[in-house]
C-alpha cells in the first residue's frame, strides 16, 4: 500500500489557508486546502490524508465538531487544531476529543512546522486500530475505547495530572496504571491507593508519613504515598472521598510540590503526577461545596471517561474470551468456548457491575461447568440464573443452585441431554428450521448436528 503523504489545510480564512499550503509545500509537505468543514468531509470522502490542520472557528461546522466526526472514521489521523481565539475549554475539549496538538494564532513558523513534523511521525507508529484488541492490559477494540487508547498515547509523555471518571468496575486503575506505563517515567513507581478504603483520621498519614511518636502507635517512622512515588506516578481512587482538610493539604501538594510528615519538621519535595479516579460527578460536587473548586482544576487537567460496559457491547465477546481462558487455566478445567445462546444472554445484559460483574460472571460460570462449553444454566446475573423455571417448563430464570439441584435430581446424564435438546430446538427455531444455519449457531459440525436432531426426533 502506498504511504499516505498528503496534508488538508482547513480555514475559511484564504490567507491562512494559502500561508500554510505555500509554507508546507516549500518544506516538500503536498497539501489540499478546504474553505470550512463541510468541503473538507467531502474531500475525506474520497481521499486520505496524513495530517489534518483545521481552524476551530468556521462558520458552517467548528473545528471541534469537525474533529469528533474525524476520528470516528478514522482514529489513526492527527489533527492539529489552530485558533486566534484561545481559550482553556477549548484546549481540554481538542485534547479530550482526539487532537493531537493545540496552536494559538499567531504562531511561529518553526513551531507548525515542528508540530507537524511530530504528528506525521506518531503516525507512523500507531498500531492500526482494527488489529488492536488489547491495549497495555485493557482488553477491547470498540470505538470508545480507541479513543481512550489514543489519548493514552498522547497525554502519557506529558505530566499532566488526569482525572478519570467512571463507574465502578470499569477498570479505572487499568487506564491509570496504561497512562503510567506510556510516561516517560515508567521505570520508577506506580503507587495506588483507594481513598475510601482508609479510616479518615489515617488517610493524611498514609499519604504524606508520619514522624515517630506524631501520635499513639506512631512507633517509627513512616513513607507516605507521596515519598514512594516520587518522580512516578500517584493513583487517588475514589478522591471525591476526601476530607476537606485532606483536599487542602493535598491542594498544597500540587501547587508547592512539597509537604511535611504528619508531626515533622522537614519539608520535602517532590515531583509525582497525579492520577487520580472517582465514580462521582466532581462537578456536581464541587457545585455542592464538598470538593474544593481550586483542587478539581489541579486534578482535572486532562479528563477521562471511561464507558460503561453497557455502552460498549461490542468488547463482551472479546472480554468474555479473556476471563473463559484465565479461569480454565487457573481451576485447570477444559471449557474452551461460551455456547452463542449464553453469549447473547450476555449481549442483552446491561452489567451494572461492568467489566468486574461480567469477570465474576465467566469465573462463576468456569467453576460450575461440567462440559467443554458454558450454557445459559451455568450463568449468574445479578443473582438470577438464565434457564428453565421450575415446574413451569417455560424459558425464565432460575434462582441460583436451581440447574445444580436439577442436575442432581435428575442424574447428570439425563440433564445434559435435556439442555442439549432445548439448545438445538431454540437454534431450529432462530434460523427457520436450517439444519445448516442452527450447526453453524452453535458452533457444530453439519454431520454432528443432524446426528444428534436424529437422536431427539427433531
Amino acid at each position: 500500500m502506498a504511504e499516505i503523504t498528503e496534508i488538508l489545510v482547513i480555514d475559511d480564512e484564504p490567507s491562512m489557508r494559502e500561508f500554510l499550503s505555500i509554507l508546507l509545500d516549500k518544506n516538500g509537505y503536498a497539501t489540499r486546502a478546504a474553505a470550512n468543514g463541510a468541503e473538507a468531509l467531502s474531500l475525506l470522502r474520497h481521499r486520505q490524508f496524513a495530517l489534518i490542520i483545521s481552524d476551530i472557528r468556521m462558520p458552517d461546522l467548528s473545528g471541534l465538531a469537525l474533529l469528533e466526526n474525524i476520528k470516528q472514521q478514522d482514529l489513526s489521523i492527527p489533527v492539529v487544531l489552530i485558533t486566534a481565539y484561545a481559550s482553556p475549554e477549548d484546549a481540554v475539549l481538542a485534547m479530550k476529543n482526539g487532537a493531537y496538538d493545540y496552536l494559538t494564532k499567531p504562531f511561529k513558523v518553526e513551531d507548525i512546522l515542528s508540530v507537524v513534523k511530530a504528528a506525521l511521525g506518531s503516525r507512523q507508529e500507531k498500531i492500526p486500530a482494527n488489529n488492536l484488541d488489547s491495549f497495555a492490559g485493557i482488553i477491547g477494540n470498540s470505538p470508545e475505547m480507541l479513543k481512550i487508547y489514543d489519548l493514552i498515547q498522547r497525554i502519557g509523555p506529558t505530566q499532566a495530572n488526569v482525572l478519570i471518571y467512571g463507574e465502578s468496575g470499569t477498570g479505572k486503575e487499568l487506564v491509570a496504571q496504561a497512562i503510567h506505563q506510556h510516561s516517560k517515567v515508567t521505570a520508577n513507581a506506580f503507587v495506588p491507593i483507594t481513598c475510601s478504603a482508609i479510616p479518615e483520621n489515617l488517610i493524611e498519614s498514609e499519604l504524606f508519613g508520619h514522624a515517630k511518636g506524631s501520635f499513639t502507635g506512631a512507633i517509627a517512622n513512616k513513607t507516605g504515598l507521596f515519598e514512594l512515588a516520587n518522580h512516578g506516578s500517584a493513583f487517588l481512587d475514589e478522591i471525591g472521598e476526601l476530607s476537606p482538610l485532606i483536599q487542602t493539604k493535598l491542594l498544597r501538594v500540587l501547587q508547592e510540590r512539597e509537604f511535611k510528615k504528619v508531626g515533622g519538621t522537614e519539608t520535602i519535595k517532590v515531583k509525582v503526577r497525579i492520577i487520580s479516579a472517582t465514580n462521582k460527578n466532581l462537578e456536581e460536587e464541587v457545585m455542592a461545596g464538598r470538593f474544593r473548586e481550586d483542587l478539581f482544576y489541579r486534578l482535572a487537567v486532562v479528563p477521562i471517561r471511561i464507558p460503561p460496559l453497557r455502552e460498549r457491547k461490542g468488547d463482551v465477546p472479546l472480554l468474555v474470551e479473556h476471563f473463559l481462558k484465565k479461569y480454565a487455566a487457573l481451576f485447570d478445567k477444559e471449557v474452551q468456548q461460551i455456547s452463542s445462546y449464553a453469549l447473547e444472554v450476555l449481549l442483552n445484559y446491561d452489567f451494572p457491575g461492568n467489566v468486574r460483574e461480567l469477570e465474576n460472571i465467566v469465573e462463576r460460570g468456569v467453576a460450575l461447568e461440567s462440559s467443554n462449553i458454558i450454557l445459559p444454566e451455568s450463568l449468574t446475573l445479578s443473582g438470577h440464573r438464565p434457564g428453565r423455571a421450575t415446574g413451569s417448563g417455560q424459558e425464565g430464570e432460575n434462582i441460583p443452585g436451581v440447574a445444580d439441584e436439577l442436575a442432581f435430581t435428575m442424574g447428570l446424564e439425563q440433564y445434559v441431554t435435556d439442555v442439549e435438546k432445548r439448545l438445538i430446538e431454540k437454534a431450529l427455531a432462530r434460523t427457520k428450521n436450517s439444519r445448516m444455519k442452527a450447526a453453524d449457531l452453535l458452533k457444530m459440525s453439519f454431520r454432528s448436528f443432524r446426528h444428534k436432531a436424529k437422536k431427539y426426533n427433531l
